[in-house]
């Protein structure tokens, strides 16, 4: 069931307006979505581009499961985009880059950030923050990106409205939270393994203190990645920019 919800015509952050609001007791489920963000952040504190037209939006909820169930979420999350994407554009077009990056034909058009903190009544509250590029295509990236706009499928005129993108979201992620909650993480990895190609093949993996280079042997029950290395040996990877295929 989808939640509520609430357009902003300005905010620093969706993600911090959600903290804001969860730390004085709010406990959703809520979508809070701005028109414009001043601040914007993704992950390792990197600047989110929030170009005008563009979509930043961030699902406050409690729950009660541990961290590390609720960082589960984050799978949810991109398949829920995969899914509003697939409204408006090829769906050929539309693949996941582990761990949540939805790609566009190959570039980036999507932006996802969980946080998480005690709730004052007890579990933890959580920020799913998604950013998705509607009708902009932000300017100087670290990577290709690109924009729905770009790429419309056949009979669609036009990207959606950031309040058409919101609603879409919150219908698609509603779909996924449902799965999540009554049936456990299983079968979301199912299906996001399904969306993303690249998980057998040669891989990069850029961590903070280290680059590793070999072949991707799957995923992990939890969706850590298994990078066998050069010298035979494995390691679980739960973080970081990884680079599959000819881009490793």
């Amino acid at each position: 069931m989808a939640a509520p919800v609430l357009i902003l015509d300005e905010t620093d952050s969706t993600n911090a307006e959600a903290r804001r609001r969860a730390e004085a007791g709010e406990v959703g489920p809520l979508w809070i979505t701005a028109r414009s963000q001043t601040a914007g952040r993704g992950r390792r504190g990197r600047k989110w581009e929030s170009e005008s037209g563009n979509l930043a939006s961030t699902l406050l909820l409690l729950t009660r499961k541990s961290p590390a169930e609720a960082a589960q979420l984050t799978f949810a999350a991109s398949l829920a985009v995969a899914d509003l994407l697939d409204r408006y554009v090829p769906p050929a077009l539309v693949t996941i880059k582990w761990p949540n990056d939805v790609l566009l034909n190959g570039r980036k058009t999507s932006g996802i950030l969980i946080e998480s903190g005690p709730a004052p009544s007890g579990g933890l509250w959580l920020a799913v923050g998604i950013g998705v590029n509607l009708s902009r295509t932000p300017g100087d990236t670290e990577r290709p990106a690109t924009c729905i706009a770009e790429h419309l499928g056949n009979g669609v005129v036009s990207p959606p409205t950031i309040e058409q993108a919101a609603q879409a979201l919150a219908d698609t992620f509603g779909v996924w939270l449902d799965r999540w909650t009554t049936l456990g993480f299983q079968p979301i990895l199912d299906a996001w393994i399904a969306r993303t190609p690249g998980l057998h093949g040669p891989c990069t993996a850029r961590l903070t203190n280290e680059t590793l280079t070999g072949v991707a042997d799957g995923v992990e029950a939890d969706g850590s990645l298994r990078l066998k290395l050069l010298d035979g040996s494995l390691r679980i990877i739960s973080a970081g920019d990884v680079f599959f295929g000819e881009a490793a």
